[in-house]
């Protein structure tokens, strides 16, 4: 399951609106063994095109440097489809090479059917080309977000 913050969910739509007709693409890195995206990171698609989306390669190195400076890994990479669903391609899959982070795509298409998040806005594992979806929770702030309903904070 993703866990994300409300405002980064915003700002990921919001960067593949601003990118529209062209992919966006971009990180959310967050400190390393977390599974925690806190830092938003948009990314130049270097290919700049409607159906492909591509790292810069310089970019993608000093991105890399900086978060091994941080002790941060790529915990969500994202993109938007901007003519089909929020789903991973073919191309997709073949690129995606962080087993441990969230494969987030948005659709940014006309039609684009929304879910619980108000987008079609969807996250994914992929593994050694194997595709799992996985469920999306929002919140305000990740200082309960992995406890229950029930749980009550220890007073004592």
């Amino acid at each position: 399951m993703l866990v994300i913050r409300g405002d980064l969910l915003e700002e990921i739509v919001a960067h593949a609106r601003r990118d529209h007709p062209d992919e966006a693409c971009g990180v959310i890195a967050g400190p390393e063994g977390s599974d925690r995206p806190e830092r938003f990171i948009p990314m130049l698609n270097a290919a700049r095109s409607p159906t492909f989306y591509e790292f810069d390669s310089g970019d993608l190195f000093q991105l890399y440097k900086q978060m091994n400076a941080n002790d941060e890994v790529p915990v969500v990479i994202y993109h938007s489809h901007t003519a089909t669903e929020a789903y991973p391609s073919r191309t997709d899959i073949s690129y995606a090479s962080e087993p441990e982070a969230h494969y987030v795509l948005v659709s940014t298409r006309d039609s684009a059917e929304t879910n619980h998040t108000g987008h079609d806005f969807r996250s994914f594992r992929i593994v050694d080309g194997v595709v799992t979806e996985e469920e999306v929770q929002v919140v305000e702030t990740y200082m309960f977000a992995h406890t229950g309903a029930d749980d009550v904070p220890d007073l004592g």
